[in-house]
C-alpha cells in the first residue's frame, strides 16, 4: 500500500510584546521555520490559511485575547480601481517598473532609511543597519523578486532614481507583497497606493489569481487603507470571505477570541511531502 506523508513543521509562539497595530494591546506570533527542500510547498500552502513570510519564518498572530488581524488579498479578476485609483495611475505614468532578484543596494537601503526616518522612526525596523536590510531582502528560501520603481531624473539628477521597492514572493496563485517602501517626497503620488495597483497588473499578466496584501486590522488606521480596493477579500473564521462592508468587523478583545495553540496547530493544512510504501 502506498500513501503519502504530510510535511511536518515543527510549530512556536513567541512571548507576549506591544502590538504595532492597536494601542494597548500585545501581540503574539505562531511560526514555524521556512527551510529545505519543500519551502515553497509549505510557503504556498501556509499562506493560504493566514500565514505570512520573513525571511526564513512563517507567521501567524495568535493573541491571547484578540483576532483583529485578518490576512487579506484581492481577486485580481474581480478587481476594478475606484476613482482615486485612476488618478494615481495617471499620476505615476512616468515611472517606470524593474523586476530583480532578491538582491540588495545601496541604492535601495538609503531610500529605506528615508522612508523609515519619516514614517516609522519609532516602529521596530527603526534601528536597522544594512546588513539587516540585506538580510531581510536575500534570505529567502522561496521564489522572490524586488520590483523597483523608478522616476524621470530632476535637472540635477542622473539616470533614474528609486521612487519606491517591493520585496515581492510569488506563490502558486499569485503575488504576495512582503514589504514596501517609497520616497517620502513624493507623497503626492500615493505610491503606496501605486504599488499595489502595480502588482495586480502584473498577477492579471502572469495569470495569477490573487495579490497578497498582509494583514488588514480594523480600527487601525495604519491598515486601513487596504480596505479601500476593491474584490478584497479576508482570512477569517478558517476561511476565505469577501470583507464586505468593513465596519462589520470588529477588534475587540475577548478571552475566547483565539483557540487553544495545539488546536490551532492540529487545524493547519500540511503539504503532501513524498508517497511512503507499507
Amino acid at each position: 500500500m502506498r500513501h503519502t506523508l504530510p510535511i511536518a513543521p515543527q510549530f512556536y509562539v513567541t512571548a507576549p510584546q506591544p502590538c504595532p497595530y492597536l494601542d494597548g494591546r500585545m501581540e503574539r506570533k505562531l511560526f514555524t521555520a521556512l527551510q529545505g527542500e519543500h519551502a515553497q510547498r509549505l510557503n504556498d500552502t501556509l499562506s493560504k490559511q493566514g500565514f505570512r513570510r520573513s525571511q526564513n519564518v512563517l507567521y501567524r498572530p495568535s493573541c491571547a485575547e484578540c483576532s483583529a488581524c485578518l490576512s487579506a488579498r484581492i481577486r485580481v479578476a474581480d478587481f476594478a480601481p475606484n476613482r482615486t485609483q485612476k488618478k494615481v495611475l495617471r499620476k505615476t505614468e512616468p515611472l517606470r517598473r524593474n523586476a530583480t532578484s532578491p538582491w540588495a543596494t545601496e541604492d535601495q537601503f538609503a531610500l529605506f532609511r528615508r522612508y523609515l526616518d519619516a514614517r516609522h522612526a519609532d516602529g521596530g525596523m527603526a534601528d536597522m543597519d544594512i546588513f539587516e536590510f540585506a538580510a531581510m531582502i536575500e534570505e529567502t528560501p522561496i521564489k522572490s523578486r524586488v520590483i523597483e520603481y523608478t522616476r524621470p531624473p530632476r535637472d540635477t539628477e542622473r539616470g533614474r532614481p528609486l521612487a519606491a521597492v517591493c520585496l515581492t514572493d510569488v506563490f502558486d496563485d499569485g503575488l504576495s507583497m512582503v514589504y514596501s517602501f517609497y520616497d517620502p517626497d513624493l507623497a503626492d503620488l500615493s505610491l503606496g497606493t501605486h504599488v499595489i495597483l502595480d502588482h495586480i497588473e502584473i498577477a492579471r499578466e502572469a495569470g495569477l489569481p490573487y495579490v497578497y496584501l498582509g494583514y488588514w486590522v480594523p480600527g487601525s488606521r495604519k491598515m486601513g487603507y487596504k480596505a479601500g480596493f476593491s474584490a478584497l477579500e479576508i482570512y477569517k473564521s478558517g476561511r476565505w470571505m469577501d470583507i464586505g462592508d468593513p465596519s462589520d468587523h470588529r477588534a475587540e478583545l475577548h478571552p475566547l477570541s483565539m483557540d487553544p495553540i495545539a488546536e490551532q496547530v492540529a487545524r493547519i493544512n500540511l503539504p503532501e511531502a513524498r508517497t511512503a510504501r507499507d
